[in-house]
């Protein structure tokens, strides 16, 4: 039962010269976590509920690189003040490893993929909220806190966390001005669409309907933009209280169109100060006891996607380093980010939901260059650096980082820019503290559409949680006891492991129901004007584009699963060709384009007499009977585990779900364009 508590304010002793960070902490809520269960041997949990206020110094050296807050309101101390909510779970009354999870768009993602359920309302209380109690069973304290402003409103009872940051503001205090792009689809003929990012928020127009606002049309990302008459459309108010605004369109929006929206919006929100206030609630963490319990031993930084650039976009500007020298955190997992991380989250008017696929969206700061842990150069501009050449702290260290994609980010979110110089012609080896893996046949998350639509194939269900699983613990293994982790597993150039499209459409099979898209994202250079590289401040929106950066996919077998990386088991012991791409369905209007997370899963045919001229090797040909894929499975699933890819717990979960999808495979109606074979009957959590 939930225990409200009288709040407690627990105060930095401020000592000249006084450090920027988190001032006082507010306890609002307090009590057990699952009703008191016993999570093994690390006990019982308790669920703390709090707010973090903290100040900013502008002008410092740690603070330098915050994008307009020198231009936000101070006290009458000269610093800058805002605050964020903030969850905690913990053992209780034992010291562990703390795991912060980066939200996305206000929502924990940490406990979806690791233990496998997403809490009811983003707001862990019950036992079903741990899943399968992964994360607490192995003791880890959870953190999790407000950082980014554009999240929409969500459902009746949710708690998304979501932060109100200062606002930059010009001389005298007066409103900052400037131009805003939205760029929108919509799925189907409508008369209005809604502008903002996907489940975000955007800023709206500075003058209600504003006459000055553009609205352009085109059919592909590189073609010429086509002005829509301004008496045909107009802004409406948004469809709920506090969310995204809306326009419509006289004739209506159709798919297969890339709809942009420019105008004018005024005051910047200081993106980057969510940034900072997870650099010091981390840092005051590492430092101070906190309700009856000691520091943590370790500190980790997690995320997925979204939260998982924005840890790059740190370590990128240096702000994992508190303003008195230390690290804010020991680790960093960073869970399919792709190739951003140095751009987006810290410059003015930046909207942090925004990111560029092969379809949409090549107009946001997302992925710039550097893009390798060890330095690397740009043959255009002759620059050679690192996404990590401000995060050491002041006595040299960086901290210990682990990035994993799949096989879709290399198609759509330029995942092979980690490794590779910009030009694509050479592999570039991570430096000494990072190591990069790759899940081969996966996609972004784990698939669990049932359906085909809106793409053309089947997802795939290749399951990467469970060396995500392992790698966690890897990584808290390495960081505590400076235990190697396993190596860096990537596809690369030098093998030939890593291709062009060209040569991967030349090396997949053909005349099966799968067949390569012809292009992979290659997100331009992209130029926002001279203040934009030096301030932040982008002066020319849209921006124009420069060269594209060369990006490279994993060449496929002759099955045409992916090569090179971490093989998974479902590749190691086939059932099918798994792939990182989908295609787009015609009716989207956008057949050319990928999915912007899903991959396909084509299963092999049962026997040669089914195969209608696949050339795929038949089940029958492969494995005797399910006794002997078993045993495959099992072999595989042992070298994943002697590799450090496979926890000992996981073993019967990876061999079990092979098995099932064996069974659902071998009963399935081959006529069938149904998705549903590849799940269990429960729906999926």
């Amino acid at each position: 039962m939930k225990q409200a508590l009288m709040t407690t304010a627990l105060g930095i002793a401020l000592a000249a010269p006084a450090w920027s960070g988190v001032e006082r902490i507010e306890v609002i809520e307090r009590g057990p976590f699952a009703a008191g269960l016993s999570f093994g041997e690390a006990g019982s949990y308790e669920k703390i509920r709090g707010i973090a206020h903290i100040a900013l110094e502008p002008g410092t050296a740690a603070n330098a690189a915050i994008v307009d807050l020198d231009r936000a309101p101070r006290d009458a101390d000269g610093k800058v003040r805002f605050s964020s909510e903030f969850l905690m779970l913990r053992p209780t009354g034992r010291q562990s490893t703390l795991i912060y999870g980066v939200n996305n768009r206000g929502g924990i993602a940490i406990l979806g993929q690791v233990n496998g359920t997403v809490p009811m309302h983003n707001d862990p209380t019950t036992a079903a909220d741990a899943g399968d109690g992964f994360l607490m069973r192995h003791g880890f304290t959870l953190l999790f806190s407000a950082w980014t402003w554009d999240v929409a409103p969500q459902g009746p009872g949710d708690r998304p966390l979501v932060l109100t940051p200062p606002i930059a503001r010009g001389p005298g205090g007066k409103s900052i001005f400037g131009k805003v792009q939205n760029e929108f689809t919509v799925p189907a003929a409508s008369p209005t669409a809604v502008y903002a990012g996907m489940r975000g928020l955007t800023y709206e127009p500075a003058v209600p309907d504003d006459p000055d606002a553009t609205l352009t049309r085109r059919a592909r990302p590189n073609e010429e933009r086509h002005i829509v008459p301004r008496a045909k459309w107009r802004f409406l108010p948004p469809a709920q209280p506090h969310g995204p605004g809306q326009v419509t369109l006289e004739g209506g929006f159709q798919p297969g169109m890339l709809y942009e929206l420019v105008y004018t919006a005024k005051d910047p929100k200081v993106a980057g100060a969510g940034l900072a206030g997870i650099r010091d609630l981390l840092g005051y963490f590492h430092e101070h006891p906190f309700e009856g319990a000691s520091p943590p031993r370790s500190i980790l930084i997690f995320g997925i996607s979204q939260s998982g650039r924005l840890i790059g976009r740190m370590l990128h500007d240096g702000l994992d380093v508190s303003e008195s020298g230390a690290l804010a955190f020991d680790g960093a997992y960073i869970e399919v980010p792709g190739g951003g991380g140095s751009a987006g989250f810290n410059s003015r008017f930046v909207q942090p939901t925004r990111h560029p696929s092969l379809l949409e969206e090549h107009d946001y700061p997302s992925d710039a260059f550097p893009f390798t842990s060890a330095p690397s150069r740009d043959a255009e501009t002759g620059r050679t650096a690192s996404t990590l050449d401000r995060a050491k702290d002041k006595q040299g260290r960086l901290p210990k980082i682990m990035i994993a994609n799949t096989s879709t980010e290399y198609w759509n979110r330029d995942a092979s820019l980690v490794t590779t110089s910009p030009d694509g012609q050479r592999d570039v080896e991570p430096a000494a503290n990072t190591r990069v893996y790759a899940f081969m046949g996966a996609q972004h998350y784990v698939g669990r559409s049932r359906s085909r639509e809106p793409y053309t194939n089947c997802v795939s269900t290749t399951d990467h949680y469970l060396p995500m699983r392992a790698l966690l613990l890897g990584l808290e293994r390495w960081t505590v006891a400076d235990a190697e982790p396993p190596p860096s597993a990537f596809p690369r150039i030098d093998d030939g492991t890593l291709v062009t499209v060209e040569k991967y459409r030349a090396l997949f099979p053909a005349k099966f129901d799968l067949t390569p898209p012809a292009l992979n994202l290659r997100e331009p250079r992209l130029r926002f004007g001279p203040e934009f590289e030096l301030h932040g401040v982008p002066t020319r929106v849209p921006p124009a584009h420069g060269s594209e950066f060369a990006t490279l996919v994993p060449a496929p077998d002759s099955d045409g699963n992916d090569r090179g990386g971490v093989r998974m088991i479902e590749l190691e012991v086939p059932l099918g060709t798994h792939t990182g791409w989908n295609m787009r369905a015609a009716h989207t209007g956008f057949a050319w384009a990928t999915a912007r997370f899903d991959g396909s899963f084509s299963p092999f045919p049962r026997t040669r007499g089914e195969s209608g001229g696949d050339p795929r090797q038949a089940l029958s040909e492969r494995y005797s009977d399910r006794r002997a894929f078993e045993a495959l499975v099992r072999a595989a699933a042992g070298r994943q585990k002697a590799a450090g890819f496979l926890l000992d717990e996981d073993v019967d979960r990876a061999v079990n779900e092979n098995l099932g999808l064996y069974d659902r495979i071998m009963a399935r109606d081959q006529a069938s364009l149904s998705c549903e074979y590849l799940f269990l009957s429960q729906p999926p959590k």
